[in-house]
């Protein structure tokens, strides 16, 4: 599998950009993804572990190749959203909404309750993101990513993954 080639025409989501679980066979067009979009980019060596380990990991896929790709971990009515990474030349094309909704539901039908994850303070855009889709800040961890000038703190979100929320508020408000 290989990275997609974007057009200059906006991409929606249709049944050619299938969401299928992750294959070892995927994992070098997720890394050179993982390379292109992070200064500290996940190795193909947490990738196949999480693979090994069980994890919900899903890609994206394109007419053109893998769009982009995602990891949970499911455990005691809880999931992590681990990675969600979309191709630079596919950003802000709503695919990053698309996986969280289908990871929301996926968790949903496994009984989970709440949905976690953690974001870098500077990466604005996944932080509207999530709080679009109703996640909220609950905390921070200090000096959680490695980042170009040392560390950087991690703003951990939460929502429940029952019925659909509102930003902002909680589902029935």
């Amino acid at each position: 599998m290989t990275a997609a080639v974007p057009s200059s025409a906006p991409m929606p989501i249709s049944p050619r950009n299938a969401l299928r679980p992750m294959r070892p066979g995927d994992l070098e067009a997720i890394v050179a993804i993982e390379d292109e979009i992070y200064s500290h980019p996940w190795t193909l060596g947490n990738f196949r572990d999480s693979l090994h380990a069980g994890y919900s990991c899903w890609v994206l896929e394109g007419e053109r190749g893998l769009l982009g790709y995602c990891v949970m971990m499911v455990g005691v009515g809880e999931a992590h959203l681990l990675n969600l990474s979309i191709a630079s030349a596919w950003q802000r094309r709503g695919l990053g909404r698309h996986m969280v909704e289908h990871l929301l539901e996926l968790a949903r039908s496994w009984g989970v309750r709440e949905m976690l994850l953690e974001v870098r303070p500077s990466n604005n855009a996944a932080r509207a993101l999530y709080a679009n889709m109703g996640f909220r800040e609950l905390a921070r961890r200090r000096d959680y990513y490695p980042a170009e000038q040392g560390r950087e703190d991690a703003i951990v979100m939460a929502r429940e993954c029952g019925a659909a929320q509102a930003p902002g508020g909680s589902a029935g408000e």
